[in-house]
Parts: C-alpha cells; structure tokens; sequence
C-alpha cells in the first residue's frame, strides 16, 4: 500500500513543473466523434471531461473542437440517405449539411458540454457560425457543402476565455452569404490554435501515435519536428486518414503554437498522461527538438 501511495506523490511532483509551466496557457483540444462512443472499462467522454476540467483547474485554458462523422452517418442512415465519401471526405449536399449541423450544434456538442459541466459550471458551447467564429470557403465543387477555413474570428473564443469558461466549438461555418458549411475538424482545431497562439494542439484519435512501421508498435514515433513528418508523408509512411492531422500539426507549430500532440483518446486520462508526465505517451510535434525533456526545454 505504502508503495502505492509512493507512486502517487511522485507523479503529483513530476506534474509540478509542467503545471507551473502550462498555467494561463491554452490548450486545444480535437475530440473526435469516435471517441465519444467510449471504450470498454470507462466511460470515454466522462473522463475526457475530468481531464478538461482539471486543466482549467490548475490553471490552463482549454478549448475542445469536436467531430461527429460517425454520428452524422448514423441519422444519414435512419433518415434513408445514402454516405458517400470522396477522399475521406463527405460528399455533402444541401439536406446533408443541414443534417450535419442538426448532429454537430444540437446532438454531440451538448452532450460534451454537459459531459463537462457535470464538474462545474465551466462549459460553453459555441458553433462555428457564432460571431463570425469559422469563416469558409467552398473545397470544391464536387464535393458540396464541403469547407476549408478562410479566416478564423477567435474574438468570441477570447471573451470566454478571458471568462474562464471552456469553449466546445462544433465545426460548422459559413460564408460571406451566410451558407452554411461542413468543415474538417482537424483542420479546424489547427486553424483555431493557430489564431488563439496556442501553446498546444492536441488530437484525440483511435491510435496510439504516429509510427515508423504502421505495424510495429513498438515503433511508435515519441517526439518529431516538423521536416521529419513531412518526409514520414512524403515516403508514404505516414497515409489515408491521418495525412489531415499531421498536415495540421505541422501547419500549427510552424505558425505559432508551440507543440501539437497526437493520441490514443482510448486510453483513461491520457491527456493528463501526455501533459503532466516527463515520459508522455503519444507522438509529440515541434519545430525543433532539444534535449530529452518533453516539454521542459521548450
């Protein structure tokens, strides 16, 4: 027991300086749709939460940006509308975007910021169409109501913060008319923590990290800069649908944020453990590395 206990004070003193470090920091954090499905053995979104909120407890400003692909695929499917991807995208046409928004604003975007206030009155959601927050623009044609990001207005995002409450943003913009769009939201995580000066982006995904041999956990990739995950695509290491991410990790570190982190949003508390630990337990980013330290360096 006593070693247990130990064990317990020594990670409280190795969360030290990192909490010292991150306070008044900001944080974005990507959620994605799979996740909120949870795992077994703990409820996924419920301890996501309690991550969330420890953060802003000691000190740290978070903000969640959060898919909802598979979601919007189920009630595509119980309304009898057929999914078609085209590069891992959703082709989207006008009933699909408005669907999409119905998932996003009004199913999965409550439910995270309930999720959070359960702690707290700490959570507040906010669609990317509010106060001009994602501007977007058309990707292409083929694609529909399909958007890229052409400006992001964080000045609601920065009222909340200055607030000290949490932004959860779902990932719906809108043009100069007022058209709504569907917009990826990994790319909108790095856009938003490039606009806030993030100190970190951090996607939750399905996989441990990124690798060297796909198959090979144990080359799991702990820290990279930016030239080397380009060359990871470039060679074909890195493919399908984790180019997105890494395409905006590199975006992110090299205007502005100070390191993107990739993780297995499977694993109980894996922010914390990422965050707060010497070790981590993801892929981490920057644009350059020094020393062993994740993170004191910087």
């Amino acid at each position: 027991m006593l070693d247990v206990e130990h064990q317990r004070a020594a990670l409280l003193v190795e969360a030290l300086p990192y909490i010292r470090r991150f306070a008044g920091k900001t944080v974005v954090v990507k959620y994605g749709g799979n996740a909120i499905a949870g795992t077994d053995g703990h409820d996924a979104l419920e301890v996501f939460a309690q991550d969330i909120v420890l953060m802003r407890l000691v000190g740290m400003r978070p903000v969640v940006v959060h898919g909802g692909g598979p979601q919007i695929s189920s009630l595509m499917s119980r309304l009898g509308k057929t999914t078609e991807f085209r590069d891992g995208l959703r082709v989207t046409d006008a009933e699909t975007v408005d669907i999409a928004r119905m998932v996003l604003v009004g199913q999965v975007n409550p439910q995270i910021v309930a999720a959070i206030n359960v702690h707290g009155n700490y959570a507040v959601g906010v669609s990317g169409e509010d106060a001009g927050l994602l501007r977007a623009t058309p990707r292409d044609a083929a694609l529909g109501f399909v958007g890229d990001v052409s400006a992001v207005n964080p000045e609601i995002l920065d009222g909340l913060l200055a607030d000290e409450f949490i932004p959860v943003v779902a990932t719906i913009g809108v043009d100069e008319s007022g058209q709504a769009y569907n917009i990826n939201a990994d790319t909108v995580a790095g856009a938003i923590a490039e606009a806030l000066g993030a100190e970190k982006l951090v996607y939750l995904t399905d996989i441990e990290g990124l690798r060297r041999q796909v198959d090979d956990p144990a080359s799991l990739i702990r820290q990279v800069t930016a030239d080397d995950l380009e060359a990871l695509v470039a060679d074909g290491t890195i493919a399908g649908g984790m180019i997105p991410k890494v395409a905006s990790c590199v975006h992110a570190v090299r205007n502005g944020v100070g390191r993107a982190h990739i993780l297995d949003g499977r694993i109980a508390h894996v922010l914390l453990l990422e965050v707060f630990t010497d070790e981590g337990i993801g892929t981490m980013v920057a644009t350059r590395l020094n020393g062993t330290e994740r993170d004191h360096d910087h």
